[in-house]
């Protein structure tokens, strides 16, 4: 078998997952089902055009994740996170966040630096045409490049144990109307970018973490009024 058609064979269901993975993640974090709701397997497999082989295995990385909980023989559901959690769970990503900053502004290097401006910019235009998928992925890029600008393996593997477990939450702020939070996030964004520019350690590491105890605040806030509607 020539080489090409060999990799092109072995490529082709590596991309199917990465692509399915991608659109079920965002599907269940933009807010498609409401937590604890089962995840229709077949009314997903008909909307992605897949069969329910590479559905299953996203929905593993899912449940890894924490986005999801996988039932025995019954399925899957939305994973519902109390309060009481959520409440430990911004406390814990604002730490590592915290730290990320910091470390971040001792260790990033000029092109990281000019990797996250790229992104920023790029949220900044989604935010103007009001386009939240596209803004909460450069977001979430952002957050993830200052992780990794940080230098530290032990923290980059701890803070993805718990990004996934908050990533729906993280989204379901930008939709407090009643606080602009959307508009709110930018502003820090800014903020944050401007200290990363000056390498300003300790006050980036605090402006994540207040960043951070907003989106609580706004998620929460976003989780009771589902509870009442």
């Amino acid at each position: 078998m020539p080489e090409q058609d060999r990799f092109e064979r072995e490529a082709a269901p590596s991309s199917l997952h990465g692509e399915v993975l991608t659109r079920l993640r965002d599907y269940i974090v933009e807010g498609d089902l409401p937590a604890g709701a089962r995840v229709p397997e077949r009314l997903l497999c008909e909307r992605f055009g897949i069969s329910r082989t590479p559905l299953r295995e996203a929905l593993k990385v899912l449940a890894a994740e924490g986005l999801i909980d996988l039932l025995p023989n019954r399925g899957a559901r939305v994973r519902q996170i109390g309060e009481r959690e959520l409440v430990e769970l911004f406390d814990v990503m604002g730490g590592l966040e915290a730290l990320a900053g910091r470390l971040a502004c001792e260790r990033m290097t000029d092109a990281a630096f000019a990797e996250i401006e790229r992104l920023h910019h790029a949220m900044y235009g989604h935010y103007l045409r009001r386009d939240l998928h596209g803004y909460f992925a450069c977001n979430q890029a952002i957050h993830q490049a200052i992780v990794a600008a940080a230098g530290n393996g032990a923290l980059s593997a701890t803070y993805a144990t718990f990004a996934g477990r908050v990533r729906r939450a993280r989204y379901s702020a930008n939709l407090d109307q009643h606080r602009n939070r959307w508009g709110e996030a930018m502003r820090e964004h800014e903020q944050i970018l401007d200290a990363l520019h000056r390498r300003a350690g300790p006050e980036l590491s605090d402006i994540l973490f207040r960043h951070l105890r907003n989106k609580f605040r706004s998620a929460a806030d976003q989780e009771a009024a589902r509870d009442e509607a």
